[in-house]
This record gives C-alpha cells, structure tokens and sequence, in this order.
C-alpha cells in the first residue's frame, strides 16, 4: 500500500487498519453511485498525501461492505470518521469544503 493514496479497507479489514492503528484514521464511507462522494473524493486523495506519515486515510465501499457502516450507525454518504486510539474522534457528514475535513482532522491530530 501506498503512504500517498487512501488505502481501499472492507469490513474484515477495518478492526487491524483502523481500530488498532497507531496513527489516526480518517475513514471515508462511501459509494460508486454516490455523486457527493466523488465530489470529495481528489479532497480525500489529498488529504492522504498531505497527512502521510501523520494519518491514516482509508477509503470503505459501503455497498460492498455493510457491517461496518450498520455498526458506526451511518444513515448517509459521504460520511468521514476519525478514529483515533480505536475510538470515533469526530465525524463529518455530506461533501464538505477541504478546509472543514483537515480543519477537524487537525484538531484530533493536535489532542494527546
């Protein structure tokens, strides 16, 4: 896997990735038919390598992968989540500017 693309994650994947990573994770639920979702989606590519080496990026189909999305009770896509030490930090839900997801996505970094 690449430290400068999201990392593609699925339901079996998302405990070791994400829950037991070392770093924060930025989750980005979403899905092919999503028009929202690939509007957000070059922010996400971004994100990922402007945060490599700070924080994860992991990008879950939630079509393909409806576990994880039923545990985290997300209604709508996109949803991003940041988990950091295994637990949610924050959530952002709908496309929103860049600014708004490392905006939020700081904060979770600059709390110990």
């Amino acid at each position: 896997m690449s430290a400068n693309a999201p990392v593609h994650i699925t339901d079996a994947e998302f405990g070791k990735t994400v829950l037991e990573s070392q770093t924060p994770v930025l989750v980005d639920f979403w899905a092919a038919w999503c028009g929202p979702c690939r509007m957000i989606a070059p922010f996400v590519e971004e994100i990922a390598r402007d945060y490599a080496g700070k924080a994860v990026v992991a990008k879950l189909d939630t079509d393909a992968n409806p576990q994880t999305p039923m545990r985290f009770g997300i209604m709508g896509i996109p949803t991003l989540i940041i988990f950091k030490n295994g637990k949610e930090a924050d959530r952002i839900v709908g496309a929103v500017p860049k600014a708004m997801i490392t905006k939020k996505l700081d904060a979770v970094l600059a709390k110990n």
